[in-house]
């Protein structure tokens, strides 16, 4: 059973930047892809970036692209989102996510992956 623990968040004025890392407990690249979620109060679960472990190639939400980056480090088995610009609708409880299984591109940013993280609150003030 994979566990994914997210650390990293926490509370940034508007135009800041944070790093949020999740760390798992096995060989992330057994994963065919993971990714960053959020879900902000009364909002559904939103996916915001993910890649495919075995290639690099990432993909963002319209809302991300530009701002936040994806990456991996195979070594620690981490995978982190580094955020910048943020803004205050980005404030929300953002989970790291892997699926073992490979989604097409067209459903990666979308919340089928099989394993969670609990989650890490990060929050933007104007």
């Amino acid at each position: 059973q994979e566990q994914l623990v997210e650390s990293g968040g926490g509370s940034v004025q508007a135009g800041g930047s944070l790093r949020v890392s999740c760390e798992a407990s096995g060989v992330i690249s057994r994963h065919c892809a993971m990714g960053w979620f959020r879900q902000a109060p009364g909002k559904e679960r939103e996916g915001v970036a993910a890649i495919y472990t075995s290639s690099g190639r990432t993909y963002y939400a319209d809302s991300a692209k530009g701002r936040f980056t994806i990456s991996q480090d195979n070594a620690k088995n981490t995978l982190y989102l580094q955020m910048n610009s943020l803004r205050p609708e980005d404030t929300a409880m953002y989970y790291c996510a892997a699926v073992s299984g490979c989604p097409s591109t067209a459903y990666i940013l979308s919340p089928i992956y099989n394993y969670w993280g609990q989650g890490t609150q990060v929050t933007v003030s104007s």
